[in-house]
This record gives C-alpha cells, structure tokens and sequence, in this order.
C-alpha cells in the first residue's frame, strides 16, 4: 500500500453526474478514469496536469512553497510545493505519461485575509507554481491564480477540462480557518528561524572574541649555574632557511638552535 498522501475522499458528483474525489490540503490524485477532482482553494495551490495522449491527469493541493524537512512522512511533506510537484509528474509518468506531452493549469494563491498580504503566502505559492513547472518545461495552457477570493476548482483527468468558481468567504468558512491556522504556522516559522538565526550569530561573535589564555614560560637551568645562560629559541622549519644552523633542504619539519 502507498505511503503517499493520495485523495481518499469518494462520492458522486450530482452536479457533474459522474464518481467524485475531494481532495483536502497535502493531497493528491491522478487516475485515467472519467471522474471529477475537486478542490477548494485559498492561498493553497492546485496545479492540474493532463496528457492529452495518454488520457490521464491529477491533481495536487500544497500550502506553502518551500521544501520539507527531508526526515518528514510524506503526508507532511505534500504541504510543500516542491514535494507536491514532484509527486503528482512522478506518478503521471508511472501511468504512462510523457512530460514532454504534460499540459498544466494553474490555481488558487488568494490573500483571502487581510493580514495575509503582509506574509504573502498566496502570492509566493503561485510564483513558486510558475517557476516550477517553466523549470520542468511543462507549459501552463491556463491560470486563475492571486487575487482575493477563494476558489473551488473541479478537473476532469481524463480530458483535461478544468472549471473554476470564485466564492465569498462566508461560503467556505473552512476556508477562513485554515487560512488563519497557517498564518499562526508561518509566522511562528519565521519566529524560529530568527530566533535561530540570531543565537548563531551570537555564539559566532562569542568564538570570534575568545582568546586562549597565554602559555607560563618555564624558567631552563644549564647545570647548577647560579645565572643560567637565556634559551635559545627553537624555530620550526620546513626545508632550507638562510642563516640558520642546521637548516637542511628536508621537506619535512625539523626542529633547531639559531647560531
């Protein structure tokens, strides 16, 4: 059985009159089959991509741009786009898909509250779609991305058609929810890494202004002499030295008197 997070949500789609899959955040469906995937968005991401040849297609749904810790289970790891990307093209191609053929389309990245244009995760979410699959070379034949309205998205697999409708937040107050749950998440990351930040820079300056305590200088006695004669300095060399006793053209490190 898969560990990935694949779409487990069936019904019968009365308005498409057809069998049904709902897809919730970090998850992910691809099939042949003629059935709808449907999905609401905020400023989470659906890419939806189909080969035409092939007849199949899926759908992703990510929350955030970034890579996952690599230690994480799948299923938190589908939150992050560039997991999510992956996932859905890998197992397309499994079913006998060609990336050369893949078709995308593109949607979701709303700032569907007010404080989410100051973190900007709708804008970065769709940026990050952009720049992916142009990277992947999998053109975008279709986007309705940004803006401020959530979205629910239905796509066919099996054709490629996708459909999408703008809705008012008092309509999915799921939706606001979630929003506001992954804007806690974002911002106490952030938080975080600042902090983290912060306490390498402080043990870096704390190491960079250490400095090992000076070594005692040991009185050396010749004899029984009540004035002992100063030590003569012991110089390291390597290879040949001008002026100095002893210096031999050895590559290896030698110790000696000066004159």
């Amino acid at each position: 059985m898969s560990s990935l997070p694949i779409a487990t949500n069936h019904y019968f789609d009365n308005h498409f009159n057809r069998r049904g899959v709902k897809l919730l955040p970090n998850e992910f469906y691809t099939t042949g089959d003629d059935m709808v995937l449907v999905t609401v968005l905020g400023s989470c991401v659906a890419a939806c991509i189909h080969d035409r040849t092939a007849g199949i297609g899926g759908m992703n749904h990510f929350m955030l741009p970034d890579d996952g810790e690599p230690t994480q289970a799948a299923s938190e790891s589908m939150r992050y786009g560039a997991y999510a990307m992956e996932v859905l093209i890998n197992e397309l191609i499994k079913m006998g898909g060609r990336r050369e053929r893949f078709e995308a389309k593109v949607f979701g990245g709303a700032a569907v509250l007010a404080g989410m244009t100051t973190i900007n995760i709708g804008d970065r979410n769709a940026e990050f779609a952009r720049r992916y699959l142009a990277l992947e070379k999998i053109r975008i034949i279709a986007e309705d991305l940004q803006g401020v309205h959530p979205r629910k998205v239905a796509f066919m697999p099996a054709t490629g058609q996708a459909m999408v409708k703008k809705l008012r937040l008092q309509q999915e107050p799921s939706v606001a929810e979630r929003e506001q749950e992954l804007a806690k998440q974002v911002a106490e990351a952030r938080a975080a890494r600042h902090a983290r930040a912060r306490a390498k820079e402080h043990a870096e300056l704390f190491t960079s202004h250490a400095t090992p305590g000076a070594a005692k200088p040991r009185a050396e006695f010749a004899g029984a002499a009540t004035a002992a004669a100063p030590a003569k300095p012991r110089i390291e060399l390597f290879g040949a030295v001008g002026g100095v006793r002893g210096g031999g053209n050895s590559n290896s490190p030698k110790t000696v008197e000066e004159a």
